[in-house]
C-alpha cells in the first residue's frame, strides 16, 4: 500500500501561507484600501491561485481580517480586565489602554474599512467588548471624581477612540513613536486626569501589565 505524501508539511505550508496572506492584508489594506486582490497575492509573494484558494474573494478575505481582530481585541480584553477589575479607574483605564496598543493597528484597520467594506454594524460587533468595557471604566471614574463629567461616558469613549486611531495613524507616517505610553497618557489628560498625576499613573501601570503579560505567557 502506498504511504501519503507529506500531508504534514503540506498543511503547514498552508497554514504559513494563510497567516502571511493575513499579516500581508492587514499592512498593504492599512496604506491603500483600494489595494486589489492580484496586488495582495504579489505583495504576500504568493500566486493568485494560492490566494484565492483560501479567500475566494475579497469579501471572504475581510471577514476573515474581521475575525482575526475580534480575537486578538478578546485576547487583549481578557489580559487587560484582570487588572482592571482591581485597580482605581484611572489606573484601569491606562492598563486598558495598554493592553490594546499591540493590537492597535487591527482596530484601526477594521474602521478604516467600516463603511465601504465590511459594514459598520459587522465593525460595531468587533469592536463591542473595547468599547464597553472603556465606557465602563470611564463612567467608573466619572462617579469617583477621577475623570471630567462635561460629556456622558459613552461619548467621551468615542471621542478617545477617535483621538487613538489618530495617533496610530501618526505612529504609522512615522510622526510617532510610542510603546502605549504617550498615548495612554495623552488620554488621560484628555479624561481629565492632570498632566503630572497621568504620567505617574502610566509610569506605575506600565511594568504591571507587562508582568501580567508574561505570567500569561508563561
Amino acid at each position: 500500500m502506498t504511504k501519503p505524501v507529506a500531508r504534514e508539511p503540506l498543511r503547514r505550508n498552508s497554514r504559513a501561507n494563510r497567516e502571511r496572506i493575513l499579516a500581508t492584508a492587514r499592512q498593504e489594506l492599512g496604506r491603500n484600501p483600494d489595494v486589489t486582490l492580484e496586488e495582495l497575492a504579489r505583495a504576500a509573494g504568493v500566486v493568485r491561485r494560492t490566494l484565492f484558494g483560501h479567500f475566494p474573494g475579497r469579501e471572504a478575505l475581510l471577514e476573515a481580517l474581521a475575525e482575526e481582530a475580534s480575537e486578538a481585541l478578546r485576547s487583549a480584553l481578557t489580559e487587560g480586565t484582570a487588572f482592571a477589575e482591581t485597580e482605581p479607574a484611572e489606573r484601569a483605564f491606562a492598563g486598558f489602554v495598554f493592553s490594546l496598543w499591540p493590537v492597535g493597528d487591527r482596530y484601526r484597520l477594521l474602521l478604516a474599512l467600516a463603511r465601504r467594506d465590511l459594514g459598520v454594524q459587522r465593525v460595531a460587533e468587533v469592536l463591542a467588548p473595547a468599547r464597553a468595557t472603556a465606557t465602563a471604566i470611564l463612567a467608573r471614574g466619572q462617579r469617583d471624581g477621577v475623570f471630567h463629567t462635561h460629556l456622558p461616558a459613552e461619548a467621551m469613549s468615542g471621542g478617545l477612540e477617535a483621538m487613538t486611531v489618530a495617533l496610530l495613524e501618526s505612529v504609522n507616517d512615522g510622526l510617532l513613536e510610542d510603546d502605549g505610553t504617550r498615548v495612554a497618557v495623552s488620554l488621560l489628560i484628555a479624561a481629565g486626569v492632570p498632566e503630572e498625576r497621568a504620567k505617574s499613573v502610566v509610569e506605575a501601570v506600565a511594568p504591571a501589565i507587562e508582568t501580567e503579560r508574561d505570567a500569561s505567557d508563561d
